[in-house]
């Protein structure tokens, strides 16, 4: 009787790389599977791939004992592998010392269905700096403040986390400072210092805010060169009649005409910065199709913006960054932007003075913490602006290159009055001290709670039990006498030189080496450093649901889709001495 090859396990022999330890490999069917499924998910392959006639006969002739399942079976080994990763990661998040910071987006899917993705970002207790996508759920029309505060709270609820959101990083959407309202309104009892820094605005969408401004005044000569190239990329004879343009003038011939996205001020960037190296091949092609094209005088204004939002593009990917810290780096980026805005170095023409004007007056609209004195010299009134978000100042404060001599320098570079200067500093710190008492109450409570019993099995009034209860006072009262003879763990570190600034600084290496030296400010420094200054973790999740839910997928239910957005996100592994794609200017941190 011939024996059927699927049933057999084989041993073969492999090339010395991958040779185990006895020499041989085993195939594991299980594990083969398993493996599938994990490629399946994160190369973003159609279940209905599996059932392509050609597929089997493939995977015979390298392992003809592995059967290939049918797409229901690959779908649910997706939702089984999803289950035990969440369950994993619900054990990592529940037994977490730290707090959990959150960034949350809304998107239409092409079954103009609204999702809301809620991104959870935390150091644990080796400091690494991680960042989970733990929702992508439908939310029902419309998307009010209370909505989306109802959708974070059963997010965190399903999670078991209730008690560990610190910080919510949202854009500047009305309806999402609703929700951060709701949530302190009704859940403060939750939050540190009763949720007065939960809601931190998306850095990064406010930069496209401002530079949106500032580009609506050369908005006529962006219009014709969009035009101009989508009416060039429309049509494959029409970019071969720009291609031979282009060649009979030295330039490379394009495959494709890139065109932005006009609510992404940096697509549009990096389009004008395009158009400007064919300036001539598009001028040429509108003469001769006789289409309407930016005069020489609009070319030299978007020449000179495209130079100055230079700096804004690197700073854009500064804050955009997400698997590393960002929220030290806030006050910094402040002032970069405050320099370009304000150095006459940089306005050099009429058309580069108007633009800083128009995004200064945008800027102060955002981030402008000062107060200023009202047109009636007898009453004071607040900025419009909306003031910092202290938690990303501590977060700069807890920088060991940069501490208090940075918060002075920074409001010396927004202020010449000493007065308001030293007073806006004094705020800040008298923040941290808040902080650290309550910080320091957490930890005593926590030490309070894992304290085992010292009386064992003695008797309540024994002569042991009481010595064993003396020798407890003692220490306690030796710890509150040293407390108060010593300098406190805030000024120590106050004292200690800061260190350099470099451009390969670790700010997780450093605390993590000095935990032990500031456990207090080691806990905070977890917390505060976790803080994402953009809600690009969020976004991006959408690019990853939009190729997912394909027209191939259309027909995918909001579960499953969840299913595969989030699993892809937590097989996520940097490659070996892989650079992100964000370090572009190290001279600003």
């Amino acid at each position: 009787m011939p024996i059927n090859p699927r049933c057999l396990q084989t041993e073969v022999f492999v090339d010395h790389e991958k040779k185990t330890s006895e020499g041989l490999f085993v195939f594991d069917e299980k594990v083969c599977r398993e493996l599938m499924v994990k490629y399946c998910v994160h190369a973003e392959i159609p279940f209905l791939k599996f059932e392509d006639r050609h597929l089997q006969p493939w995977i015979d002739s390298m392992q003809p004992a592995f059967q290939i399942k049918g797409r229901h079976t690959i779908r649910d080994d997706a939702v089984k592998m999803y289950k035990g990763m969440k369950k994993d990661i619900e054990v990592e998040l529940q037994n977490l010392d730290s707090r959990i910071c959150l960034t949350s987006d809304m998107w239409t899917s092409s079954q103009d269905l609204g999702y809301m993705c809620i991104t959870a970002h935390y150091i644990n207790a080796e400091f690494i700096y991680k960042k989970k996508t733990i929702s992508f759920a439908e939310v029902k029309y419309p998307h009010t403040g209370y909505a989306i505060e109802e959708e974070i709270v059963r997010c965190l609820t399903e999670w078991g986390i209730r008690g560990k959101l610190f910080t919510l990083t949202l854009d500047n959407a009305s309806n999402n400072t609703n929700a951060c309202e709701e949530l302190i309104k009704y859940h403060k009892h939750e939050l540190l210092l009763e949720g007065q820094h939960l809601h931190v605005r998306c850095c990064a969408h406010i930069l496209n805010i401002l530079v949106q401004d500032g580009m609506k005044i050369i908005h006529e000569a962006i219009d014709m060169i969009r035009e101009l190239m989508k009416y060039i990329d429309s049509s494959p004879s029409r970019l071969q009649d720009f291609n031979t343009i282009a060649s009979g003038m030295g330039l490379r011939a394009k495959k494709g005409i890139s065109v932005d996205t006009p609510t992404r001020w940096n697509s549009t960037w990096k389009m004008l910065v395009e158009a400007l190296i064919y300036k001539s091949v598009l001028t040429s092609y509108a003469t001769r199709k006789m289409i309407e094209s930016p005069s020489e005088q609009e070319w030299e204004r978007a020449a000179a913006i495209c130079e100055f939002l230079k700096a804004f593009e690197e700073l854009t990917l500064i804050v955009s960054a997400h698997r590393k810290p960002t929220s030290h780096k806030f006050l910094p980026v402040v002032l970069s932007i405050r320099h370009a805005l304000k150095d006459p170095g940089w306005q050099t023409s009429d058309v580069l003075k108007e633009l800083a004007a128009v995004m200064q007056t945008k800027l102060d609209k955002y981030w402008d913490p000062e107060e200023k004195e009202n047109a009636d010299p007898n009453r004071r009134r607040k900025s419009k602006g909306i003031e910092f978000n202290h938690a990303l100042v501590i977060a700069t404060f807890l920088d060991p290159r940069r501490k208090e001599d940075y918060l002075d320098f920074f409001y010396c570079k927004l202020s010449t009055d000493g007065e308001q200067i030293t007073k806006q500093v004094e705020i800040a710190l008298e923040w941290v001290r808040k902080y650290v008492k309550e910080y320091e109450l957490l930890a005593a409570t926590s030490t309070a709670h894992s304290t085992p019993s010292s009386q064992g099995n003695t008797i309540i009034g024994s002569p042991v039990a009481g010595k064993r209860k003396l020798e407890e006072e003692f220490a306690q009262h030796k710890s509150r006498r040293r407390s108060r003879v010593h300098k406190s763990e805030l000024d120590a570190y106050l004292e200690e030189a800061s260190e350099k600034v470099g451009d390969d600084f670790d700010v997780l290496g450093w605390w993590k080496r000095h935990g032990e030296k500031f456990p207090i400010l080691a806990s905070m420094a977890r917390d505060f450093l976790a803080i994402p200054l953009s809600t690009v973790a969020s976004e991006s999740a959408f690019s990853c649901g939009k190729r997912i839910l394909g027209d191939k997928r259309s027909s995918l239910n909001p579960d499953m889709l969840e299913v595969l957005v989030c699993a892809k996100d937590w097989l996520f592994k940097p490659k070996e001495g892989e650079l992100t794609a964000y370090i572009l200017v190290l001279l600003l941190v």
